[in-house]
């Protein structure tokens, strides 16, 4: 049997093996999109105008208060790396630890924390220059955001094993301590502070977010818990009014209904409508 006669083979590829573009890009996981995105502004920034550019503009730069508020430099930074190093080892971690992030939370979810994890790096790195505690530079790259993916996955799997160069095994709540403390001591020797105080960054919102996940999951279900009997009270409560309403029609008239009676059976008929179509 050949490929393309197996079941998955044909989910994303057509008769003769054409690929059918848009299906095989809706199945990409998160994790996916974020490395093939980081891949293309990579290689773009190789070009030193269109390196210029995207630095000049994406990057986390608050050399003035006007750079400091250009909130999209929040988001942008984090696809932005300074060489080939740097990138390759953000795209290791992102594509060995964000999986199991992104399996566990769900596709948006981790997004979310990815990219709020990594802007959190950022801001809290102009806000130490603008208390005049750090010199004002550019800082480009997925380092906190890659760093919080560590500590959520240290936290949630402590006993999981790392093979640092493929031969050395050690668990990652033991290799994320180590980061913390040279990072700390990086910081503290002003050996890239701005980088190492958004790496720092990163490890606290991991934790954190992992930490009050489950209150936060447990509001969310009581707001929408909350949400749903209000709709079903006021559903009830309309359709009680819709009953007045057509009894009063029934008994006297439909000349002697007010204004906002006739605009709720109106609203009554539409929904009635909406009903059927469904």
């Amino acid at each position: 049997m050949g490929f393309y006669e197996r079941d998955y083979g044909r989910d994303s590829w057509g008769e003769g093996g054409t690929l059918r573009l848009g299906e095989a890009l809706r199945g990409w996981s998160i994790v996916k999109w974020l490395l093939v995105l980081n891949f293309v502004v990579f290689v773009l920034c190789i070009s030193p105008t269109l390196g210029d550019f995207f630095f000049t503009w994406g990057a986390v730069w608050p050399e003035t208060l006007l750079r400091s508020l250009q909130v999209w430099r929040l988001i942008t930074y984090q696809f932005l790396h300074w060489d080939a190093m740097h990138f390759l080892f953000n795209m290791i971690v992102l594509y060995f630890f964000g999986p199991i992030l992104e399996h566990q939370w769900g596709s948006r979810t981790f997004l979310r924390f990815y990219l709020v994890s990594g802007a959190a790096g950022g801001l809290v790195y102009i806000l130490l220059v603008l208390l005049h505690l750090l010199p004002a530079g550019p800082m480009a790259g997925a380092s906190g955001a890659l760093n919080a993916v560590l500590m959520a996955v240290a936290i949630l799997y402590p006993n999981m094993l790392v093979f640092i160069y493929g031969l050395i095994p050690v668990r990652i709540v033991f290799l994320v301590g180590i980061m913390i403390i040279l990072s700390l001591l990086r910081f503290a020797t002003g050996q890239n502070a701005g980088g190492e105080a958004a790496h720092l960054t990163g490890l606290a919102a991991g934790a954190l977010y992992v930490i009050y996940k489950p209150w936060f999951t447990r509001f969310r279900l009581s707001r929408k818990k909350q949400k749903w009997h209000r709709r079903l009270e006021e559903e009830r409560q309309f359709e009680a009014e819709v009953d007045r309403i057509l009894e009063k029609v029934n008994r006297e008239g439909i000349h002697s209904l007010t204004a906002k009676e006739k605009q709720t059976l109106q609203e009554a008929t539409r929904r009635e409508q909406l009903a059927r179509r469904f």
